[in-house]
């Protein structure tokens, strides 16, 4: 984590996203993942903190954190100073998580200079697009999704984004953006196998940027953020 961001800062980057629980890792049947420890949590946040000002690059860190006697998982926003500017909570859980986790209740909009953007974790972004919507009608010109997708067996592992033997998941990213008009930026980790990778598309729709499958690495996207205008999801009309 420390040198992802120290690279985002050599490539003058404003901000950067880890995975869906980047740190400690994710929790699931055959992942090694230690149990949870509130000292490490705290000084792997103190960490990412000082990687953030150090760097000058504001971060969005996939983690899990304690609320009361609930284990959630969160993303840690913090800018580039190393100021925490707050937790989103994942929202809408796949049900394979309920044994590990509890949901959160709340999303929050952040701010880091001109770029406003939400956060929309894993499965709430694949399956509930109001997660989305939420933040594209509140001024986000941005939602981040972080996610862990890994190999599963006998699933088709692509090497093109969108090839049509894919899962519907790489869809989603478009269709995200598309009737949001936002930009929206989904973040895998590098595995091998993976129906999806890191990638991000512009508020048309269209693919701006995509990382090779399973090469670890840093993916860049410069954004426009006049053409996100959230006018999509502002006109969608709630009420009978």
């Amino acid at each position: 984590m420390e040198d992802a961001v120290a690279r985002a800062g050599l490539e003058r980057a404003a901000i950067v996203c880890f995975p869906e629980c980047y740190v400690p890792g994710y929790r699931a049947p055959g992942k090694p993942v230690p149990p949870h420890d509130a000292g490490f949590m705290d000084r792997a946040w103190a960490r990412a903190a000082a990687a953030a000002a150090r760097a000058g690059v504001a971060v969005v860190l996939g983690t899990e954190r304690r609320v009361g006697g609930d284990l959630r998982i969160a993303a840690l926003v913090l800018d580039g100073t190393g100021t925490p500017l707050g937790w989103q909570d994942k929202v809408q859980l796949d049900p394979s998580e309920d044994v590990e986790f509890r949901p959160g209740s709340e999303r929050r909009l952040f701010q880091v200079g001109p770029l406003a953007f939400g956060i929309a974790i894993c499965h709430e972004g694949w399956r509930y697009p109001e997660t989305v919507r939420w933040a594209a009608r509140r001024g986000a010109h941005l939602v981040f999704h972080p996610h862990y997708h890994w190999a599963e067996p006998g699933t088709f592992g692509p090497a093109q984004f969108l090839d049509p033997r894919s899962s519907f998941h790489e869809k989603a990213v478009l269709c995200r953006a598309a009737e949001n008009t936002v930009y929206f930026a989904s973040v895998n980790c590098a595995e091998p196998g993976a129906q999806t990778t890191s990638a991000v598309a512009r508020p048309d729709g269209t693919l701006l940027a995509w990382q090779p499958y399973g090469v670890p690495g840093l993916l860049l996207a410069d954004l426009d953020l006049e053409t996100a205008t959230g006018l999509l999801a502002r006109r969608l009309r709630t009420e009978p």
